[in-house]
């Protein structure tokens, strides 16, 4: 290993210093110009994603089976409870329909006492975040 003379390790600390003042890597202005209608559309997004909220909602399982199936059971269910939304997820092998967005578990389980007079296979789930 070589041992740099005091002198060239001052001289080079220094070349360093005076290099590493002058870069301007970021001195540029940028100008964006953008379509209007972006602007609408991602507060639009913005509203419709603070509405939806499932990770902090219990949600009642009422199927879970084949695709079909599934869909004929969303439908059916709609159909009764026009006023309760619904989904169908996919978790392998099986789709299961999932329907209320309820944010306690007292208005999940009444609402579960109802649908279980209609479905025989219902219970209560809290989505895992």
């Amino acid at each position: 290993m070589r041992i740099l003379t005091y002198s060239k390790r001052v001289f080079l600390t220094l070349t360093m210093f005076t290099l590493a003042y002058n870069i301007h890597a970021q001195d540029q202005n940028l100008t964006l110009n953008q379509d209007p209608k972006f602007e609408q559309l991602l507060n639009d997004k913005r509203k419709i994603n603070t509405s939806i909220n499932t990770n902090d909602t219990y949600k009642i399982q009422i199927f879970s089976g084949k695709s079909e199936e599934a869909k004929k059971a969303l439908a059916d269910f709609k159909r009764e409870n026009s006023d309760i939304d619904g989904t169908i997820i996919f978790n392998t092998p099986n789709y299961k329909v999932l329907v209320g967005n309820f944010k306690t578990r007292i208005e999940a389980e009444r609402n579960l006492a109802e649908i279980k007079k209609r479905y025989k296979s219902v219970f209560l789930i809290k989505p895992s975040k």
